[in-house]
């Protein structure tokens, strides 16, 4: 008798296993090359840890592109299905004359997520106090260094008068600022948080609750991949709209647990906080309809850090077909 028990729950065992097997083998696998990694993203990894892409039949595999540049390198290149980085690299591709383009097909965040860090603690901090120190900026023609410039310049903050440091690898900023280069430095969450904390630096100002409303990243795929694969995208673009939505409407600490997996260095009191802090400034876009009104406002941010000769035209760089179906 024991034997047969013994028989028959190995034998259910192998079933399960098989049935797990099966699902595993039964989802369309993808890669995905994200332009940082960083909770300014949560509802992406809200949509992983949830299981969104799994019920749309797809397996994720998520990969950190390092900087906006590679992540369009890898889609062009066929290296990875889709990105994740700021909009304006599509647009630099497409002028570029390119028959197979990267178009974005959903808008993932809707201003910039960066916070400007100093080294003190500055109650009175106004942007003007800029002048004539050394701000490590980013990379000169992605949106984060093109968006500080543009507000700096509302304030009278130029490259001519400050030293707006572009030549820092993005993802060596962080280092670099605690090695001591730098007055300031601009830094995304986890990191810009976690530098107050070890008292690193101080975050003086949200760069995207005063420069206002832009796509500042957004999906995207090489415009032949979108057009073999539409059941991919319209698929990815249904989970990411779950996931924006349970952003929006759970609390944060809600939030921090759940995507507390993917920053294990960081406490979820921390996390808390990041996800709170982001929310106050609508960094989140609720939907992942990128709009052509914010489509034009980030070339002319371009056009003003004069990184853009011809302004590209919406419909041919961005198609919003799959995220308002996603939305019906």
């Amino acid at each position: 008798m024991k034997r047969l028990i013994a028989i028959v729950t190995a034998a259910l065992m192998l079933l399960v296993g098989l049935c797990a097997c099966s699902e595993q083998e039964s989802l369309k696998k993808i890669t995905l090359s994200e332009v940082t990694h960083s909770v300014f993203y949560a509802p992406q990894y809200a949509a992983i840890a949830l299981g969104y892409f799994e019920e749309e039949g797809l397996q994720v595999e998520l990969v950190n592109g390092e900087g906006a540049d590679k992540v369009m390198t890898s889609v062009i290149s066929g290296q990875v299905d889709i990105g994740l980085a700021g909009p304006e690299a599509s647009i630099y591709v497409y002028n570029e004359g390119k028959e197979d383009y990267a178009k974005v097909f959903a808008q993932l965040t809707a201003c910039d997520g960066s916070f400007l860090v100093g080294r003190e603690a500055d109650s009175d901090f106004s942007y003007e106090k800029l002048k004539g120190t050394h701000v490590i900026a980013g990379r000169k023609g992605g949106v984060p260094y093109m968006t500080l410039e543009y507000l700096l310049g509302q304030h009278g903050v130029t490259p001519e008068n400050t030293n707006l440091d572009n030549s820092i690898q993005f993802s060596m900023m962080g280092s670099s600022f605690a090695s001591g280069v730098g007055d300031y430095v601009t830094l995304f969450e986890p990191t810009a948080t976690e530098f107050e904390l070890t008292g690193q630096g101080h975050i003086l100002a949200s760069i995207g609750e005063d420069s206002g409303e832009i796509p500042y990243t957004a999906y995207f795929a090489n415009k032949s991949y979108m057009e073999e694969n539409s059941d991919v995208i319209s698929a990815f673009t249904r989970a990411i709209y779950k996931g924006q939505q349970y952003v929006a409407n759970a609390n944060a600490e809600d939030v921090a647990n759940l995507i507390v997996d993917f920053f294990p260095d960081t406490d979820v009191s921390v996390l808390t906080k990041v996800v709170e802090r982001y929310r106050d400034i609508g960094a989140w876009a609720t939907d992942p309809v990128l709009e052509q009104d914010s489509f034009e406002r980030l070339q002319d941010v371009m056009q003003s850090a004069g990184e853009l000769d011809v302004r590209a035209d919406y419909s041919e760089v961005v198609d919003t077909s799959f995220a308002k179906a996603a939305m019906s």
